[in-house]
């Protein structure tokens, strides 16, 4: 009779082999499953968060540039708005600042819940 029921588990598919598992197998496997889409996605926003952060430096960085059409032509003074330039300077600055905090909270959560640096 033994014999019988290890032809029987042999001859069954994955779909009723799957039904048999038992509690420990099912909660390993959605555990897995579920802390690798959390993984994939934490380690998304670490890397989308330090392009942004790059991307506004650069952003910063081009308002520095006076030369509107070409690098042998300057900005004329008469066309440089001072008050304009110094607000989107400070925004930006916020900006770079708001996402750093961001990314050093995501890192270290990232480090915190998956052993490792994102």
């Amino acid at each position: 009779m033994a014999e019988l029921e290890v032809e029987e588990t042999v001859g069954e598919g994955a779909f009723v082999s799957s039904l048999k598992r038992n509690n420990k197998q099912i909660k390993a496997d959605r555990a897995e499953a579920i802390g690798e889409n959390a993984e994939l996605i934490y380690k998304r926003t670490v890397e989308d968060l330090s392009v942004e952060i790059k991307q506004m430096r650069r952003d910063r960085e081009n308002m520095l540039d006076m030369s509107p059409e070409s690098s042998i032509s300057l900005k004329l003074a008469s066309d440089f708005n001072a008050k304009e330039f110094v607000e989107k300077d400070v925004e930006l600055g916020v900006k770079i600042r708001l996402a750093e905090i961001k990314l050093e909270i995501a890192k270290e959560r990232y480090k915190h819940l998956f052993g490792k640096e994102a």
